[in-house]
């Protein structure tokens, strides 16, 4: 599958398990996607490796779990609003190619 593809599936599936009952707006969105990324942290600041899946149950955890869960809700927000994803990381990756090496001077 290509990234457009999982976008579509990404999104098609949030449909299909009622996530789009209710309108949403962009910024709850992209709170969810931080609500991700926090939960990995979370599992880092409580000394898991970071690499480790482990199971609460038959449900998969961990911080490969959370980052996988950032990338499908980004595919599902790119899927509601039309994002062409493939392209735009296509696009950045070509800028980001010419930009100097440790551009704009910052320490992180």
């Amino acid at each position: 599958m290509n990234i457009n593809e999982l976008v579509k599936e990404a999104h098609q599936m949030a449909i299909d398990k009622g996530w789009y009952e209710e309108p949403r707006t962009f910024g709850e969105i992209i709170a969810l996607v931080h609500s991700e990324l926090s939960e990995a942290l979370e599992d880092f600041r409580a000394g898991r490796r970071i690499n480790e899946i482990y199971y609460e149950g038959d449900k998969p955890c961990g911080i490969p779990i959370e980052l996988a869960d950032v990338v499908i809700r980004i595919f599902d927000t790119c899927g509601y609003y039309g994002i062409d994803l493939e392209e735009a990381i296509e696009e950045k990756m070509a800028y980001n190619a010419k930009r100097p090496k440790r551009h704009g001077g910052k320490k992180l």
